[in-house]
């Protein structure tokens, strides 16, 4: 059955075919049948005009630039990427974590950012490879916040709170809300602290976010939600430069 798009979440940008799947065709070869997984990233060309190439996401912060030689089976070890090929689009995985999109003049971007990327500088390491790219400063680059875990559903400890330059005292920080649980705990915003990250690497123009892959289970997989009973699967985040 071919990909239906009409659900999909997508930035308002003119000059680049951008957007996030929703639930339904699952786009992770470990997260249900490999084959089909194959199959529905072979069909996501068709709809950006690019093929799209997927990393080998390890929640880390390198970025890439996108080679005509890369395939599913020999992509790099990378959790973002920048591509000034019409012919390449960027592909991130999806499944709580927070996909990052962004464009420029003449290159395009994409990041995986869960707390570990976002605290290790994930964002920033992107900016600064498709301003490099690009040849463009970083007010010129757009960026855009795919759906992820929301705040009210991620709960973390003292260390991610820690991981970002706060001090995990039993309050409220910028981007964690206190929740004693009944150990200390907070409730991260991924979505805030990705626009904290991108505001201090220059980007003034940033849309999105608002959407939690845990609690809306009609619209989205979540790695959470698996342990819930939830199907296996996993969305993707792709942008491609227009021709």
């Amino acid at each position: 059955m071919p990909l239906d798009p009409t659900p999909w979440l997508r930035p308002a940008w003119p000059g680049v075919t951008a957007f996030m799947t929703t639930l339904g065709p699952n786009f992770g070869r470990k997260a249900g049948d490999p084959a089909l997984a194959m199959a529905h990233r072979a069909e996501l060309a068709g709809l950006l005009g690019a093929r799209p190439v997927f990393l080998d996401q390890v929640h880390g912060a390198t970025v890439v630039r996108l080679q005509r030689d890369w395939h599913d089976g020999n992509a790099p070890q990378a959790d973002a990427a920048v591509s000034t090929d019409p012919a390449l689009a960027v592909a991130i995985l999806v499944a709580d974590c927070l996909p990052v999109l962004f464009t420029a003049p003449g290159g395009v971007a994409g990041a995986h950012a869960g707390w570990r990327g976002l605290a290790a500088g994930v964002l920033e390491h992107t900016v600064a490879a498709l301003c490099e790219a690009a040849g463009c400063p970083p007010g010129d680059v757009q960026a855009w916040l795919g759906a992820c875990i929301g705040p009210e559903a991620f709960e973390v400890g003292p260390e991610v709170v820690a991981a970002f330059g706060r001090v995990p005292v039993e309050r409220d920080q910028p981007g964690f809300l206190y929740r004693p649980n009944p150990q200390p705990r907070w409730h991260a915003n991924l979505p805030l602290l990705a626009r904290e990250r991108l505001a201090a690497a220059g980007v003034t123009g940033i849309s999105g976010g608002g959407w939690c892959t845990l609690t809306d289970d009609s619209r989205f997989f979540s790695f959470r939600g698996e342990a819930l009973g939830r199907p296996r699967g996993r969305m993707a985040a792709c942008i491609a430069l227009g021709r």
